[in-house]
């Protein structure tokens, strides 16, 4: 307590008291090596098998992590009765095939599905559904977890900068974009700015719908629409969200200066909160930052700070609230729930076509939208 001002703001996850469930792990790329696996490790999580598409990139992998066993595809590693859990970080067309493969396993408990779960929003509900009644489906939407947006979560639930107002995250970084996204239509807002839609819904609840604008990237040398990618979401009670996600920075990378980050801030009529996040400057472990002032107590700046990273600390919490869900804690980011984040990817995609507003229900309630714009027409 400081100031009267609880700074207790529970930036961390509370983990599984039982970390002994045995997960096997499809993908043996950059995320699962540098970043999932170092997390699980430091957790204390039970890794017993891997897979990947390079059976060789899975041994490799294992011999730096220690896992005993490794499979010469995706579907021996579901087939192994011993595996409870599964990991999937595939790329994102794949995924939605191995879900509803791994549901008809009766001895896989639980899937972890890296985001996107799905190449476009109707895959994501089919391997939604196929979980039904079956094994717990969550999604890797690891930006809930950064430390800096949980203990942001915490503030606005207890009211600290009362009803908000407005929201804002500037990206200007340099993300490193995967072999497997060369030959698609989507680039930046499905697979970068699905973070931060997530991460608005998650501390705001679901917006209305969004406005999208976006160019190429002039770094990236294939073909894509969604480089540079602006937009605004909007809430039914005034509130809004906007972000600029600026994937070119500048040509720092083409021999200039340049000034890289991503920054945060959140408006509400009591208080004010700002930071940064420390993700753009990996391998260097550089914690994400908050700081806040209040009209509860006049006259002060609060900046709590922490030593946990986004990279790869906050990917405990992600498989860590799988793991405690199939212990009786409720699921933080179920499948189900995660369609909407994939909604709004697709209305997002949807308004950069038609250059228009797009409201979330126009991709949910297909049918009903339809009826609605018919009317409109019609009147």
């Amino acid at each position: 307590m400081a100031h009267g001002i609880d700074l207790e703001l529970r930036h961390l996850p509370d983990l599984p008291a039982r970390r002994d469930a045995a997960i096997g792990v499809v993908g043996a790329g950059f995320i699962v090596d540098d970043i999932q696996l170092v997390a699980y490790r430091d957790a204390g999580y039970n890794v017993r098998a891997i897979a990947s598409r390079t059976p060789a990139h899975a041994e490799a992998v294992a011999h730096r992590h220690g896992i005993a066993r490794v499979h010469q595809s995706w579907q021996d590693l579901l087939d192994d009765e011993e595996v409870e859990v599964l990991d999937l970080a595939f790329p994102p067309q794949a995924q939605p095939e191995i879900v509803m493969q791994a549901a008809q396993r009766p001895h896989i408990k639980g899937i972890l599905v890296q985001k996107p779960m799905a190449g476009d929003y109707a895959s994501a509900v089919a391997a939604v559904e196929a979980c039904a009644g079956g094994p717990l489906l969550a999604v890797n939407q690891n930006m809930r977890f950064d430390q800096s947006m949980r203990a942001l979560k915490t503030l606005l639930d207890r009211g600290a900068l009362g009803e908000p107002v407005l929201a804002t995250i500037e990206m200007r970084a340099i993300p490193h974009w995967q072999a497997f996204l060369e030959g698609g239509d989507r680039l930046t807002l499905q697979n970068m700015s699905i973070h931060h839609l997530d991460v608005f819904r998650y501390l705001f609840g679901d917006p209305e719908g969004i406005y999208v604008s976006a160019r190429s990237d002039p770094r990236t040398r294939f073909e894509h629409r969604d480089g540079i990618c602006l937009y605004v979401l909007e809430w039914a009670d005034g509130m809004r969200a906007s972000a600029w996600d600026d994937v070119w920075t500048g040509p720092v990378r083409e021999g200039g200066e340049g000034d890289i980050y991503i920054k945060w801030r959140v408006e509400g009529r009591e208080g004010v909160a700002w930071g940064h996040i420390g993700w753009p400057s990996y391998p260097e472990r550089r914690p994400s930052t908050l700081s806040f002032a209040t009209t509860r107590q006049p006259g002060y700046v609060f900046e709590p700070r922490w030593p946990e990273v986004w990279f790869p600390d906050a990917f405990q919490g992600t498989m860590g609230q799988l793991l405690g869900a199939l212990q009786g804690r409720p699921l933080e980011i179920p499948g189900r729930d995660n369609l909407l984040t994939m909604a709004l990817v697709e209305a997002g995609y949807r308004s950069l076509a038609e250059r228009r507003f797009v409201r979330v229900d126009e991709i949910t309630d297909a049918p009903a939208a339809s009826a609605r714009a018919d009317a409109a027409a019609a009147s």
